[in-house]
């Protein structure tokens, strides 16, 4: 059965065309009523760190079946912490359970991936075509397919770090084998720890990573900066702890319920003259808004660089 009890909805859906609709949560149930083979596929993944304990984490309490899905890790204690917490079959290497497997989970390490890959050719059957979906940053489709060294169905997936609570947000772009119900399988997965959008270019993922795979540390810092002045103004630590927390929540939830766009809420509360404004207006006179823009910039062109480094490797 379906858990009653899953967190419940990550705030969107996507139409399979990258179109977030924020006001119309979805359950993943709806997709397996839209395509009922989808909760009967075997899925194997290729290292159980902390995102693939995330992804494991939100199928299962999404409804996916334990005996749908294993993994496979090379380290005994990942091992013992996916089989103990989630009661899946974990291997140190088994080539039989690749055999079996409808969909690949590539969750390990950059630098870990052509090794990895190399031996998972080694041992895929010629006639097998899973599906293959990496979660690993910066490695390219096209690294992923030569180190297998065949053309499969193969999605890329930019998720940021708190899906590890199922709130969440993932880049997914898919290649040319990718076909739609590849796509719903690979939505569904990552749908179970949040929101999704398709890109239509695989160099856009350098940019999502610069924006949702390292977001979450852009607002740590800004929150850690708030309460630190705040201590500096006067307030005790924990107050300016709680402080900071529940505005930022406050703030977000505003943004995801509201139609209108953060431009015009943070208008909305910038009254002429007050308070907010002198905040403002000592941010914008610092070129935040340029401060920003590099700092993203700075993350994309990294990605690009680690992209070229690890996935260039023959």
């Amino acid at each position: 059965m379906f858990s009653e009890h899953a967190t419940e909805p990550r705030l969107s859906t996507t139409d399979y065309l990258g179109v977030i609709n924020y006001n119309r949560p979805i359950h993943l149930q709806e997709l397996w009523e839209r395509t009922p083979r989808m909760k009967d596929k075997s899925l194997c993944f290729i290292g159980c760190g902390n995102m693939g304990r995330s992804l494991i984490s939100g199928l299962l309490a999404d409804g996916y079946r334990t005996e749908r899905i294993c993994a496979i890790d090379p380290d005994p204690e990942q091992r013992d912490t996916a089989r103990s917490r989630f009661g899946i079959e974990v291997y140190a290497d088994n080539p039989e359970i690749v055999h079996q497997a409808d969909v690949l989970v590539l969750a390990v390490k950059p630098q870990q991936m052509q090794a990895t890959l190399t031996a998972l050719a080694a041992a895929m059957d010629i006639s097998q075509l899973p599906l293959v979906i990496s979660v690993a940053a910066g490695i390219r489709v096209a690294a992923i397919s030569r180190w297998l060294g065949r053309d499969l169905p193969v999605v890329r997936a930019m998720p940021n770090t708190p899906a590890m609570i199922r709130t969440g947000v993932s880049g997914l772009f898919a290649n040319q084998q990718v076909g739609t119900e590849h796509r719903q399988q690979a939505e569904a997965l990552l749908r179970s720890v949040g929101a999704v959008v398709w890109l239509e270019e695989e160099q856009h993922l350098d940019t999502v990573t610069a924006l949702s795979g390292s977001g979450p540390a852009y607002f740590f810092l800004l929150m850690e900066l708030l309460e630190q002045a705040a201590v500096v103004l006067g307030l005790p630590a924990e107050q300016a702890r709680l402080l900071t927390m529940e505005t930022a929540l406050g703030a977000a939830k505003m943004v995801m319920e509201s139609s209108h766009s953060a431009a015009t809420l943070r208008q909305q509360v910038t009254s002429p003259g007050g308070t907010t404004e002198a905040a403002i207006t000592v941010l914008t006179r610092g070129r935040i808004d340029q401060l920003v823009l590099h700092a993203l910039q700075a993350a994309r062109d990294r990605s690009i660089e680690l992209a070229d480094r690890f996935g260039n490797r023959e």
